[in-house]
């Protein structure tokens, strides 16, 4: 009789666990649709979404222990109320926030960190600041591509990323041609490459740009290319007669003879690739045609003769 009623007194104790723990985890949580989940143990999970305000206990610790790890990062929660179970459920399952962000070919950093500040809510002075920091180039530090970065990245750490993600890109595209990347030569690459990517009408044409960049260089002529002076803020700016006079920085290479100092804009993987193999020609000049493309000519009289077919 005795055993018997044991019996039925832990059953009742069962039946109540059973009865509490549902409740328990039937608890609306209040959450924002987006939260952020810190790097670390459960346990410290935990204690750092307390502190945040979540009504989170030492049982919550257990289920998480049961049903996985919370992934650290951004996540999408979808509601601002979840039972515990679906909210518990989503810290271990929801995919991560991602920004997905793209850097087109050709494209200053001036434009580019007005995009990322304006879709990500970043300071633009500080990613030029951090951007510095880790880049060996004043512009081009960043290859152009799409990149796929976490909600709520800081300045520091997406320059960090992206800066050290492209010059892996850069050192591994060098090794393809050289036998050890040399960083003054892949500086140099990058300056021609960036003005092959301004100049060019398409990739066809790139080896054809990258000829005349380096025959006028050979002959000590200047450059006098309109795309080395859509650097910065002028990126898109039609260049005038009035911006060739006036513009006194290394870009103008209707005034300065040789390269500009550093690149012009971001670079493609084929533009590269036209700056270390040019094609091989005798031309000097090429001039946009009605139909979008270049004509190139190996003298000035043919070059004059394409502009008058143009006007």
């Amino acid at each position: 009789m005795i055993v018997l009623r044991s019996i039925a007194w832990i059953e009742n104790i069962i039946l109540l666990f059973i009865i509490s723990f549902t409740f328990y985890i039937s608890l609306p949580i209040q959450t924002e649709k987006t939260l952020f989940v810190p790097h670390g143990s459960i346990e410290n999970i935990i204690s750092q979404l307390t502190k945040k305000g979540y009504n989170l206990s030492k049982i919550d610790n257990y289920i998480l222990q049961i049903i996985g790890t919370p992934k650290s990062g951004w996540h999408s929660m979808g509601k601002n109320e979840l039972n515990r179970i679906d909210f518990l459920y989503k810290l271990t399952s929801s995919k991560a926030m991602i920004h997905k962000i793209t850097l087109i070919p050709g494209e200053t950093l001036e434009l580019f960190f007005d995009e990322l500040s304006k879709n990500l809510k970043l300071d633009k002075s500080e990613l030029q600041k951090q951007y510095l920091n880790y880049s060996h180039y004043p512009e081009a530090g960043i290859y152009a591509d799409t990149y796929h970065v976490p909600y709520g990245i800081k300045e520091k750490n997406l320059m960090k990323f992206l800066t050290k993600v492209s010059q892996n890109r850069y050192k591994s595209i060098s090794k393809n041609y050289y036998e050890e990347f040399n960083q003054t030569q892949w500086s140099k690459i990058l300056v021609i490459a960036s003005i092959i990517q301004k100049e060019a009408a398409n990739n066809k044409e790139m080896p054809l740009v990258s000829s005349v960049i380096y025959n006028r260089l050979k002959k000590n002529m200047r450059l006098q290319m309109d795309g080395t002076l859509n650097y910065g803020k002028y990126s898109h700016i039609r260049v005038t007669p009035e911006r060739i006079r006036t513009d006194k920085s290394s870009f103008n290479t209707y005034k300065h003879r040789g390269l500009p100092s550093s690149p012009i804009g971001s670079v493609s993987s084929t533009a590269i690739k036209a700056a270390i193999k040019p094609s091989k020609t005798d031309y000097l000049y090429f001039m946009r045609n009605a139909k979008g493309v270049h004509d190139f000519s190996k003298t000035y009289k043919n070059h004059r003769k394409n502009i008058r077919n143009v006007k």
